[in-house]
């Protein structure tokens, strides 16, 4: 199933995440994944879903 990142992506474009399991819950940021990480360790969360916010969102349709 697909995310909607758009209201991540305007606050947090161009940087790394740290995000809770539902994968839209931001719980640690910064310009590098270790920066995110240490945030949300220190917050408690020990094994976040680490991503890198891209600039723009854009739509990709493919065949398989």
């Amino acid at each position: 199933m697909s995310k909607n990142w758009q209201m991540i992506q305007s606050k947090y474009k161009g940087l790394w995440v740290a995000l809770k399991d539902d994968e839209e819950t931001v719980i640690g940021s910064g310009k590098t994944a270790k920066e995110a990480l240490k945030e949300a360790k220190e917050k408690g969360y020990q094994e976040p879903v680490l991503a890198k916010i891209p600039e723009a969102l854009v739509t990709y349709v493919g065949l398989s």
